[in-house]
C-alpha cells in the first residue's frame, strides 16, 4: 500500500515515475491522483475536430475514414496517409516510413489517435501519432485498459493519455483510503460523498452520473479553499486600520472638479461617490475598478488621489510599464495643470507635486524622485516596480492604485500595503480595463469590493473590427496595408502591432511569450524589426514609421510615443506595449499581426487604442489560422462585438476546463483543477457564504485541521496564479 505523500515509483516503478516526472511534474502519489482528466471518450461518441487548437498536444477518439500509401520525392521513403474523422470533419495523420501501421488502421477502425496538432496546405494534421485501437463491440478494449467512460488526460509527446490512465488505475489499487479534509458535518449538510469516493470516481466512473457527483464533490473543494484563503485576506486586513483620509470642501478635489472641461459619466460619479466614502474610514479600502478602454477610469482614480492628498497624504501609482507610468505622469500633469506645481512659478495655492520614479531613471533624477517621495513634497508619486523596493520610503502613504492588476502579483500589491506605517494599511484601488464576470471576480478578486464602469465618455468613436485570413485570401493584406495608408492621408495615425520584438529577443516586460516553434507547422511569430523594415522598404514606404518596444531605453520610448501623440510620425510598430495607457486621439487605424498569437482579452485591450478621438477607428486581426478552427472562432469573436464584458465571457467559455485560472494543462500543477468560474456560479456564491461564517468563527481555522491544511495547499501551489490573473 502507498500513502499521498509516497514517491511515484514505490507505486509505478522508476522507468515510469522518471518519464512522469520529465513530462508532466508529478513526483508523488498525491500529484497523480490529482491530476484529473480533462475530458471522458464514450464509446461510438468521436471527439470533435473542430475544437482543436494549433500547436495543442491532443488526444482524440476518432474513426478511420481512408487510408492511403504513397513514394516520397526522390524516392526517399514512403508515407501513410490515415484520414479520420469525427462524422462532421477530417483529420489528417501522416506516418513517414511506417506503413506497417496501415494494417491497424483500416477503415471503419475507431482509436484514441495523440500528438501534436499542425497545419499543412491550411489542414490540420497529425504527424507519427500514437495510437490506441478501440473495440467498440464490448466494454473493454483490446487489452482490458477501460471499463465504462474512457477517461482522457492532459497529456505530452512523451506520456500519452492511456498510459495515464494505466498508471493512475495501477496507483489507486495500491492507496491506502484518502482523509477527508472536509468536516464531516459540512459534508453531510451539503449532501456531497467522500473525498475518497470522489478521487477514485473521477478517474474511475462508469458512468456520466458517477463523474457528475465526483466533479461536484471536488470542485465544492475547490471554491471553498479558494473562498476561505480570501476571507482570511479579509479579515487580516481590516485588522490594521488605515488613514483617515476625509474630503476637504475646498481643497485640491474641488479645485479640479471645477476646471474638469468635460461632464462626468453618471457611473464616474457613483463609483467616485463610494470610494470618497471609503476613504474617509478608518478601515481600509480595498476596491476592484473595472471598465471598459476608455471608460474614464483614470480620472477617478485622479479624484481619489486628490482627496488623500487634500488630506495631507500621499498617493502611489503602480504601472506594469516604463512606457505607461510616463503616460500618466504626463497625463495627470495636464490635467492638473498649476495644480501639480508646487513650489514653481504660478503654482497654484495648495498645488501638490507629481513624482515619476522608475528603474531606468537617471542616477540625479531618481534621487530627487526618492527626496520628494521621503519627504512628502510629492503628494502624488507614479511608477513602476521600482515604487516597490525597499529603498523607496514615503512620508505618509494613504492610497495604492494599481494600474492593469492582472500584470501584478499579489505579493506585489503587498509590498505597497506595508509603506503606510506601523500597524497600518493604506487605502487600495485595484484597475482593470479586462472586464471581468461576476464569478471571476468573486473567486479571484474575492478579497476586494467590485466597482464597474459600463458607460463610455461622450465623444468615444466606433471601432470596426475585421478577421483578415491572409492563408486563404492573400490579397486581403495587402488591402489592409492600403486601409493605413488611406488613414494617414486623411490625417490619422496607425498602429501596427506585432507577437515579438525580434533579433536576440530576451524575456520582455511587454511580449507575448506563447512563441511556438515550427514543428506545429507554422512560421515563428512575426517580429516587430523585421516587420517595420519591411514596410518602410514596401507597403507602408514614404511613411513616418517608428518602432517601439519594451528592449528600447526609456528615453527612446518616451521620445517615439511624444513624437506619436505630436503627430510627427504616422505608423508605430510595436510590441504589446501600447497594450495599456496609450492615448492617442489622432490614432485610427490598427493592424494586429498573428493575431491568433494574442488572447481574447488581450485583442479588445489593443483594439481600444484606437478611436478615442472623433473619428471612427478600425482594427484589423491578421492571421493564417484556417476557419472552423477554435483559434479562428475566438478572433471572430472579438470581430463581432466591442463589449468587453462579453468578451469576457466569451474567452472563459473558450478555454479549457482548468486553464481558467492561468494554470497550464500540463507540466505547471494547480490546486485548482475543475472549478468553472464561467458556470459554477452559485456553488462558488455557496462556498463562500460557507468560508465567511467559518472565518468569522475562527480566522486561523485552528478548529478545522484538514481546512487549514487545504487552505495552505492552495495558497503555496497557486497564490500569484489564482489571484494574479484571469
Amino acid at each position: 500500500m502507498v500513502s499521498m505523500n509516497d514517491r511515484l515509483e514505490l507505486a509505478v516503478g522508476a522507468k515510469t515515475a522518471k518519464a512522469l516526472s520529465g513530462a508532466l511534474e508529478l513526483h508523488t502519489v498525491g500529484d497523480l491522483v490529482h491530476y484529473y482528466p480533462r475530458r471522458y471518450a464514450e464509446r461510438g461518441q468521436l471527439t470533435d475536430i473542430a475544437g482543436l487548437e494549433l500547436g495543442e498536444h491532443a488526444t482524440v477518439m476518432a474513426r478511420v475514414k481512408s487510408v492511403n500509401e504513397r513514394r516520397m520525392r526522390e524516392k526517399r521513403g514512403w508515407i501513410l496517409e490515415v484520414v479520420l474523422t469525427d462524422g462532421m470533419r477530417t483529420l489528417e495523420c501522416k506516418f513517414f516510413n511506417q506503413r506497417h501501421h496501415a494494417a491497424k488502421l483500416k477503415p471503419g477502425v475507431s482509436a484514441l489517435f495523440a500528438g501534436k496538432v499542425s497545419i499543412y496546405h491550411n489542414k490540420l494534421q497529425l504527424t507519427n501519432p500514437d495510437y490506441h485501437p478501440l473495440d467498440e463491440d464490448t466494454d473493454v478494449d483490446a487489452i482490458g485498459e477501460f471499463i465504462g467512460l474512457i477517461p482522457v488526460y492532459p497529456a505530452t509527446a512523451k506520456v500519452q493519455s492511456w498510459q495515464l490512465a494505466r498508471c493512475v488505475r495501477q496507483t489507486l489499487g495500491m492507496l491506502d483510503p484518502m482523509e477527508d479534509p472536509l468536516p464531516d458535518k459540512l459534508r453531510t449538510r451539503h449532501g456531497y460523498i467522500s473525498y475518497d469516493e470522489a478521487v477514485r470516481a473521477i478517474h474511475q466512473a462508469k458512468d456520466w452520473a458517477g463523474v457528475n457527483v465526483a466533479k461536484e464533490r471536488l470542485k465544492w473543494g475547490e471554491a471553498l479553499a479558494v473562498q476561505l484563503a480570501l476571507a482570511q485576506r479579509r479579515h487580516a486586513a481590516l485588522a490594521r486600520p488605515a488613514p483617515v483620509c476625509a474630503r476637504k470642501p475646498a481643497g485640491l478635489g474641488a479645485g479640479f472638479d471645477q476646471r474638469l472641461p468635460f461632464t462626468l459619466t453618471a457611473g464616474q460619479r457613483e463609483v467616485g461617490e463610494a470610494i470618497a466614502v471609503d476613504l474617509a474610514k478608518e478601515h481600509p479600502m480595498n476596491r476592484l475598478l473595472q471598465g471598459e478602454v476608455g471608460s474614464g477610469k483614470t480620472v477617478v482614480a485622479l479624484r481619489a488621489m486628490l482627496q488623500v492628498v487634500d488630506a495631507g497624504r500621499q498617493a502611489a501609482l503602480l504601472a506594469p510599464t516604463e512606457v505607461l507610468a510616463a503616460q500618466h505622469a504626463r497625463t495627470l500633469a495636464a490635467m492638473l495643470g498649476d495644480l501639480a506645481q508646487a513650489g514653481e512659478l504660478g503654482g497654484a495655492e495648495h498645488a501638490t507635486r507629481i513624482a515619476l520614479l522608475t528603474g531606468s531613471l537617471p542616477a540625479a533624477q531618481r534621487k530627487q524622485a526618492l527626496l520628494d517621495v521621503v519627504s512628502g513634497a510629492a503628494g502624488i508619486v507614479i511608477g513602476t516596480h521600482a515604487l516597490i523596493q525597499d529603498k523607496v520610503e514615503f512620508a505618509d502613504l494613504g492610497l495604492v492604485v494599481v494600474d492593469e492588476q492582472h500584470r501584478f502579483g499579489v505579493e506585489q500589491r503587498d509590498a505597497l500595503r506595508t509603506r503606510a506605517g506601523e500597524n497600518k494599511s493604506p487605502h487600495v484601488l485595484v484597475m482593470t480595463a479586462t472586464p471581468i464576470p461576476r464569478t471571476v471576480a468573486m473567486t479571484v478578486y474575492g478579497d476586494l469590493e467590485t466597482s464597474s464602469l459600463r458607460e463610455l465618455p461622450a465623444g468615444r468613436s466606433p471601432i470596426s473590427t475585421a478577421v483578415v485570413p491572409v492563408a486563404e485570401k492573400p490579397a486581403w493584406l495587402d488591402r489592409a496595408w492600403q486601409r493605413v495608408r488611406e488613414e494617414v492621408a486623411a490625417g490619422h495615425q496607425a498602429y501596427v502591432v506585432c507577437p515579438r520584438i525580434g533579433e536576440q529577443q530576451s524575456a520582455d516586460e511587454d511580449v507575448n511569450e506563447a512563441l511556438e516553434s515550427d514543428s506545429d507547422g507554422r512560421r515563428p511569430p512575426l517580429a516587430v524589426l523585421d516587420v517595420a523594415e519591411e514596410l518602410a522598404a514596401g507597403q507602408l514606404s514614404g511613411l513616418r514609421l517608428a518602432v517601439l518596444h519594451g528592449r528600447l531605453p526609456t528615453d527612446e520610448k518616451d521620445a517615439v510615443m511624444r513624437s506619436f501623440a505630436a503627430g510627427d510620425l504616422d505608423v508605430v510598430v510595436a510590441t504589446t506595449v501600447v497594450e495599456v495607457g496609450v492615448d492617442v486621439p489622432n490614432a485610427t487605424a490598427m493592424v494586429i499581426m498573428d493575431a491568433d498569437r494574442f488572447g481574447v482579452s488581450q485583442l479588445h485591450q489593443l483594439r481600444g487604442r484606437v478611436g478615442r478621438g472623433k473619428a471612427a477607428g478600425v482594427c484589423l486581426l491578421v492571421t493564417e489560422s484556417p476557419a472552423g478552427t477554435a483559434t479562428r472562432d475566438r478572433l471572430d469573436a472579438v470581430a463581432s462585438t466591442l463589449d468587453g464584458f462579453e468578451l469576457a465571457r466569451v474567452d472563459l467559455e473558450m478555454r479549457r476546463e482548468g486553464d481558467i485560472l492561468g494554470a497550464t494543462q500540463s507540466g505547471k500543477q494547480s490546486a485548482l483543477k475543475l472549478l468553472s468560474l464561467l458556470r459554477d456560479e452559485d456553488l462558488i456564491a455557496e462556498a463562500r457564504a460557507e468560508a465567511q461564517a467559518l472565518v468569522a468563527h475562527a480566522p486561523d481555522l485552528a478548529d478545522f485541521p484538514g481546512l487549514a491544511q487545504m487552505v495552505a495547499n492552495l495558497v503555496n501551489d497557486t497564490r500569484a496564479e489564482y489571484l494574479e490573473k484571469v
